[in-house]
């Protein structure tokens, strides 16, 4: 999905956040916060977001940015994909959620998985690496790539997490409503692919 107001503001923002990080000009600063603050207006013309909660959003950005790494798994059980209720939305996604600093991919993937759903889990592969821009999502104020790994259940039962309402494992074609923002149904459909081809290469892009 392509959204080019959001892409401006997104690159405005990128560079503003680059250039008060390495900048010791005193009139290049106040440039960069006026382009910073430039980004924010774009946001709440198009978002309709109060200036504030979005200058909050950006506030703690600090640094080169970088997009932000979201990571989902796919784990198979009778042929069916497990999936989560999240709180926030009342809807459904794959497991998942931002990575942690600290912990390496197969770790946030494991740790994920057993927040939200209950179940110790094993990571098995890498399935997929998407930007979220090129896959339908809604669109969102940061960039995000989409990491999702293949995992096999090692234990544990069923139960809900402190941010989900549910767990259960749907069929390819009886999906529930799903939480665009975190998964759309071509993506699930493309991980069906993947326990259809066991061999089948991972995805990028």
């Amino acid at each position: 999905m392509s959204v080019k107001w959001l892409e401006w503001a997104q690159r405005i923002q990128s560079l503003s956040q680059a250039g008060l990080a390495y900048s010791n000009n005193g009139y290049d600063i106040e440039r960069y916060e006026e382009l910073r603050t430039i980004s924010i207006e774009i946001m709440k013309e198009h978002t309709g977001l109060e200036m504030e909660i979005l200058e909050n959003l950006f506030a703690g950005e600090t640094g080169y940015q970088t997009p932000k790494v979201d990571i989902r798994a796919a784990v198979f059980q009778d042929g069916k994909i497990l999936m989560v209720k999240e709180i926030i939305d009342g809807k459904w996604a794959l497991p998942g959620g931002f990575c942690d600093i600290g912990l390496s991919p197969a770790e946030n993937i494991v740790k994920e998985i057993k927040e939200e759903s209950g179940f110790d889990a094993v990571p098995v592969k890498l399935l997929a690496l998407l930007d979220l821009r090129k896959h339908g999502h809604p669109p969102q104020p940061y960039h995000y790539y989409k990491v999702f790994i293949q995992c096999s259940i090692a234990g544990g039962q069923a139960e809900n997490g402190l941010e989900t309402t549910g767990v259960r494992f749907f069929n390819e074609h009886s999906l529930p409503e799903l939480s665009l923002a975190r998964n759309t149904e071509s993506q699930i459909s493309l991980l069906f692919d993947f326990l259809r081809d066991p061999h089948k290469e991972a995805v990028f892009d």
